[in-house]
């Protein structure tokens, strides 16, 4: 069982029941964010939630500081993934009961992101474990009807990054400090320049390319792979935790500053990615697969 696999069965099940969308919920499982439109509103409500977890996504002796920047990071990604502009927050945290010390340094930084992009910390949940887990949820808005979404991809687009990729995965190896930073600003300017389908590189380019296209029902041919300094071709490929964005782009539209075109949106098997020519298996980061 995959993650993607396992959020298509609960999906399914949503559909069945009738829960998958309404109450204004015009968009829920399957892309960044869920939609939340309330009627005569000039703007969206966008939500997303993130966890991580002591022993999966950061070690004990990890800068609490760092833990708390990357927490709410992830979160943010998600809404600049829609192109949206974050609001608030609520965080649960749960942690032992004596480490008083390291919550002050996960809440300085924490606080001091949320301080950045002024976003209101509006209030979460307190327990006790034995290992730290987090919740970090965010409320953004966006224009009515202009949040970008995984499943407007179309034959002819151009496939683009918002920057080099493997960063994180480097970092991981090397056992070196990599703080990730959402890319609020480029995502709006995405969605001013009328770009409709974009999504957070979280889990790695081949696992979200792939993911991206069976959203939009559509192939990728991938030629080119923008790669960080000191990076492999497999960071870039699959390693996660970049939290740069991957977006299309009509004929029409050209690629903002920064960005590099990768490849294009093709007819073909929904899923599919080739590389240079080679099927490229989605190999980046999965919970329920074997690492």
């Amino acid at each position: 069982m995959t993650e993607t696999r396992l959020i298509e069965t609960i999906h399914s099940r949503l559909r069945r029941l009738g829960i998958a969308q309404g109450n204004g919920v015009i968009a829920g499982i399957g892309d960044d964010c869920a939609i939340f439109r309330q009627r005569g509103a000039a703007s969206d409500l966008i939500f997303t939630t993130d966890m991580m977890h002591e022993g999966v996504h950061f070690t004990w002796d990890a800068d609490p500081r760092d833990v708390g920047h990357k927490a709410l990071t992830r979160s943010l990604s998600d809404c600049a993934a829609m192109g949206a502009r974050p609001l608030f927050c609520l965080l649960a945290l749960a942690f032992p009961g004596e480490s008083t010390q390291w919550v002050n340094g996960f809440y300085n930084g924490f606080t001091a992101l949320a301080r950045k992009h002024k976003v209101i910390l509006a209030g979460g949940d307190l327990a006790n474990t034995a290992n730290i887990s987090c919740d970090v949820m965010v409320c953004g808005e966006v224009p009515r009807g202009q949040a970008l979404l995984r499943s407007k991809a179309r034959p002819g687009d151009a496939i683009c990054v918002s920057g080099p990729l493997g960063r994180a995965a480097l970092a991981l190896d090397t056992r070196s400090r990599y703080l990730p930073n959402a890319k609020l600003a480029f995502g709006e300017l995405l969605r001013r320049m009328g770009v409709k389908c974009a999504m957070d590189l979280s889990d790695g380019l081949s696992l979200d390319l792939a993911r991206l296209c069976i959203a939009s029902n559509c192939a990728a041919d991938l030629d080119d792979v923008p790669i960080a300094k000191g990076a492999t071709l497999q960071h870039a490929l699959h390693g996660g935790e970049d939290y740069e964005l991957l977006f299309t782009l009509p004929p029409k539209i050209a690629a903002p500053k920064g960005a590099r075109v990768i490849g294009r949106i093709v007819k073909g098997p929904s899923g599919r990615v080739n590389f240079h020519g080679q099927p490229l298996p989605p190999q980046g980061w999965d919970h329920f697969r074997p690492q």
